[in-house]
């Protein structure tokens, strides 16, 4: 109760009572139907229809030689989460551009769907958490009355529904898209999906996360683009831990279900039939209104900075993505653990690591696997092993290839 009273007070504070009522009536509907949203109420409509993709848009056959002062990007994404992975993400990346010289403005993007935020909050959230990189330039509130007020060389859209926003503009920017998973997907095929899927056909360049997705949009939509690898802030995901480990944990999210929650619980169900004595810990959403038929430790969303400890417990982590892979096996394996995901090519394709074991999509096998790594001989010999094959893939990498390609894509007509 202190923990929930703690993050009332904190909302107040970064949000005010409207958004602070609304995010306590999206908890209360999570908890009482997580899957529960009306269809398109995540994009502004003014944006939706202002948007013909059928007729194409040449924005990027320009080319721009680099300013002295830098290229100025804005950049649209909708509101950001202390627990919120592809909006860390995201920023992480609005960072790498602006130290290289880019003046950098955001603009939040914040339908019926999100909460009402106000700047200070947003910034006041961002720099109590170490999730979240220092972003110096502006941050404003997107109108759709207004659009993207000012003169901008490129301008990047973070989600699917940021990306009408941006096709509005009226200026002659170029345009980009930072894709991070396959988003119609997180939808049953109706109006969301439609729209989602829309966003990959108006003519913007992408930046994706992995090599799979990246293909995947050139292949079915024409899409350019380039890809980044993944990579692990090894500062923050450290193996620590050299004794035997009797624990496993599993990213469990029950409002986003191409995380396989109801899956993974199956699968842990039958781990826990066959091995009771193992503990199990489950981190990504507070799970205690769910139906959990075995004992566990529910860590709910904790912050970023205590996941490290809970990891160096557990010997196996169950991941399970139907879509884009997150970064979750990449940064577990920081800590030793051997990340347990579905076998499918939206996982090899962007992490074949013969470290983590591609595991057939059945609760028996995925039961099985994480047995036999919880049984093996050389447990602890192999988690070094596992940390120190990911020791050297920190960030830095990735952020100079994304600077390079942006840069590229910029002074290239498209």
């Amino acid at each position: 109760m202190t923990g929930r009273f703690s993050t009332t007070m904190r909302s107040l504070r970064d949000g005010g009572i409207r958004s602070t009522a609304w995010r306590g009536a999206k908890w209360l509907s999570g908890r009482l139907n997580a899957f529960g949203r009306s269809p398109l109420d995540s994009v502004y409509a003014d944006d939706l229809i202002a948007v013909d993709w059928s007729q194409p848009h040449a924005f990027n056959e320009r080319i721009v030689p680099r300013p002295p002062s830098g290229y100025r990007v804005a950049w649209l994404i909708t509101p950001p989460g202390r627990t919120s992975g592809g909006h860390q993400n995201a920023f992480r990346f609005m960072s790498f551009l602006e130290q290289a010289g880019n003046p950098t403005t955001v603009f939040l993007y914040s339908p019926a769907r999100y909460p009402k935020v106000r700047v200070e909050g947003v910034r006041d959230m961002m720099s109590e958490t170490s999730a979240y990189p220092d972003i110096r330039g502006e941050f404003r509130i997107y109108d759709p009355d207004t659009g993207i007020d000012g003169h901008f060389d490129a301008v990047v859209a973070c989600d699917w529904e940021t990306t009408y926003a941006a096709h509005r503009h009226g200026g002659d920017a170029k345009r980009f898209y930072f894709t991070q998973d396959f988003e119609p997907a997180f939808f049953p095929w109706g109006s969301d999906y439609a729209a989602a899927e829309n966003s990959y056909r108006l003519g913007f360049h992408g930046f994706s996360a992995g090599r799979w997705l990246a293909a995947k949009l050139q292949a079915d939509y024409g899409m350019s683009g380039d890809a980044y690898d993944y990579a692990v802030d090894t500062a923050r995901y450290r193996y620590e831990n050299r004794e035997t480990r009797n624990e496993v944990l599993f990213y469990a999210r029950p409002p986003t279900p191409r995380r396989a929650t109801e899956f993974g619980l199956l699968a842990l169900r039958e781990l826990h039939r066959r091995r009771p004595d193992v503990t199990i810990n489950l981190v990504g959403w507070d799970m205690s209104g769910h139906d959990v038929p075995f004992p566990y430790v529910n860590h709910a969303a904790v912050d970023i900075s205590e996941l490290n400890a809970i990891y160096n417990r557990c010997a196996a982590g169950l991941i399970l993505s139907l879509t884009n892979m997150s970064l979750l096996p990449i940064e577990v394996m920081g800590a030793g653990v051997v990340p347990i995901v579905n076998d499918a090519p939206n996982t090899r394709g962007v992490l074949d690591s013969p470290y983590i074991e591609f595991t057939p999509m059945s609760p028996g096998a995925l039961a099985d696997r994480m047995i036999a790594v919880l049984d093996r001989p050389d447990q602890a010999a192999h988690a070094a092993a596992i940390a120190k094959s990911v020791a050297d893939a920190d960030w830095g990498d990735p952020g100079e290839e994304f600077v390079s390609a942006f840069d590229r894509a910029m002074r290239t007509a498209l």
